[in-house]
């Protein structure tokens, strides 16, 4: 237990010091206007670049993004249904597909899946 403690404390403070540096390292020292601006091969820009994203689009990639990773979750559920029991394979899946449908039911009432407005 003492050995497992101090394995644990050792892990998180070489963790704290390499946070810690690379935050120091990563600090630009130098912000320049023009290194700040967007090269156009050394015109002056004709729009501005900084255009607002759309925020909406941004939403429904990330539930897209979640409910992908959820079907992979669910292929290899399929396939151990012959090696696993049952009654625990069958109560797992149904906790997994409820939390799926709670998650799509507050998606859908909270209207971020609604593109028209």
């Amino acid at each position: 237990m003492f050995y497992f403690m101090m394995i644990s404390i050792m892990i998180f403070l070489i963790t704290i010091i390499v946070m810690i540096l690379a935050t120091l390292l990563s600090k630009k020292s130098i912000i320049d206007r023009e290194k700040a601006s967007p090269f156009e091969c050394g015109f002056d820009p004709m729009n501005y670049s900084r255009l607002p994203f759309s925020l909406r689009f941004f939403l429904i990639a990330i539930i897209f993004l979640i409910f992908d990773v959820e079907i992979t979750l669910i292929l290899p559920m399929i396939i151990t249904i012959k090696s696993s029991n049952i009654l625990n394979w069958m109560i797992t899946s149904f906790f997994f597909f409820l939390i799926l449908l709670i998650g799509l039911y507050h998606e859908w009432n909270q209207g971020a899946l609604e593109w028209n407005q």
